[in-house]
């Protein structure tokens, strides 16, 4: 089985260095055919074709150096590639997150914005690893609203909305608007606001936030309440990233409102929507400010580390989260990403976590280590007060009214 996983890795490694390598010796030939396109399309688009061809090069290079390093400790331990499994370089450390790999996979210290950006990128691969790639322009399609149904709340109106996330999936959403912002009241403030595991619909805090002035969109979470998609024929190798790109297709909808602030964003949940908050926000730039309660504990602690939560099935591991994750039982450190990271890779964007003490879900103790390795990113960017974490004596999805109201003002400070 080693030197089955390893030869699946080299092939995808050489494959990534092959294209590259292409790419560098008929980009020169390309590039006068690009620019004639651009000076028919807009000069905008050689941005994007020279973003990534960069993109694409430097993830070779990497690689490369990721491989170049498994050659070399294989030659160090005397061993034979291709005959025996060589060690591939370890993930870095969760808990250290002011170190990077260079080009040639070596870790250094972060000294700079910059080197920090780099290990965020490998985050992110690490992510894309067991969630699936994030989609590109293929999977973007007219959105096409349909408003279903409208309940008149008070000062503002509840509807029940679709929304195409991409072609052949329609999301159902609902979206909350203060009855000013129909009025011709100006642009309001938007919030994101998953909801929890259960009861799928409305959660309490996208009201409160309605009430105060805010716009607010509940996508429904794939594979529950009626919300049936079929990811497999849809290509989806998780429910966590069509539930990421499902939110990211909700901003698109929040900024075609005309009376809503376009660009700048909230995400808050609880439970199932915390987290979900969390790993839209890590690929989506537009969440300014992140609230989650009772979501997230590192993976290493989560049930107290129990084997039976990381069958197939269970757990992370169930269709509608990452099912890959089940490949990862038994060696739960290797996982390529944990809450340290995605944390950190929010930074210096302001972050509430609310991890109740009596949660039986996630361990109060397993976030503080969470916020700890974080702290330092936020140090990095200058904004160590950015980074929130509160403990209120409860259980799992216990947010005092007293802790909502801060979390609120978070918003309020950010997106008013």
């Amino acid at each position: 089985m080693g030197y089955q996983h390893w030869w699946r890795g080299f092939r995808t490694r050489m494959r990534r260095i092959f294209f590259a390598l292409l790419g560098l010796l008929i980009f020169p030939l390309g590039a006068t055919a690009v620019c004639g396109w651009c000076n028919r399309s807009g000069a905008g688009r050689i941005v994007d074709a020279l973003d990534s061809f960069r993109n694409g090069f430097e993830l070779a290079v990497h690689n490369f150096g990721r491989l170049t390093l498994g050659f070399n400790q294989a030659a160090n331990q005397g061993l034979t590639p291709g005959r025996a499994p060589f060690t591939v370089p370890k993930r870095l450390d969760r808990s250290n997150l002011l170190v990077y790999r260079d080009r040639q996979g070596v870790p250094q210290p972060v000294k700079s914005v910059r080197d920090w950006q780099k290990r965020r990128a490998e985050i992110v691969r690490g992510m894309e690893s067991v969630m699936g790639p994030l989609p590109g322009r293929a999977k973007r399609c007219a959105l096409d609203l349909k408003i279903e149904e409208q309940t008149d709340c008070g000062s503002y109106v509840c509807r029940f909305i679709s929304y195409a996330s991409e072609p052949g999936s329609r999301v159902p959403a609902w979206l909350l608007v203060p009855k000013d912002a129909l009025k011709g009241g100006g642009k309001f403030p938007a919030v994101l606001c998953p909801h929890p595991t259960g009861p799928v619909g409305v959660p309490d805090y996208a009201r409160e936030l309605a009430a105060r002035g805010y716009v607010t969109l509940t996508a429904n979470y794939p594979l529950l309440g009626k919300y049936e998609p079929d990811l497999k024929a849809l290509g989806w190798q998780s429910g966590t990233m069509k539930a990421i790109w499902d939110n990211m297709r909700g901003l698109d909808l929040l900024d075609s409102l005309p009376y809503v602030k376009q660009g700048k964003y909230g995400a808050i949940g609880i439970s199932l929507g915390g987290h979900n908050s969390v790993y839209t926000a890590v690929f989506e730039q537009r969440i300014q400010v992140v609230v989650s309660s009772s979501g997230l504990d590192s993976y290493l602690d989560y049930y107290g580390g129990d084997p039976k939560m990381w069958q197939l099935g269970q757990g992370w591991c169930q269709t509608r989260y990452m099912p890959k994750l089940a490949d990862y039982a038994g060696r739960l450190a290797d996982i390529p990403f944990d809450f340290h990271e995605m944390i950190g890779a929010l930074a210096p964007r302001m972050v509430f976590i609310n991890a109740p003490l009596r949660d039986t879900n996630f361990e109060w103790e397993s976030v503080d280590r969470i916020v700890a390795a974080a702290s330092a990113v936020y140090r990095l960017y200058g904004k160590p007060k950015n980074l929130h974490l509160e403990h209120p004596d409860g259980g799992h999805g216990f947010f005092p009214e007293a802790m909502r109201q801060n979390a609120y003002g978070l918003f309020d400070a950010c997106l008013k």
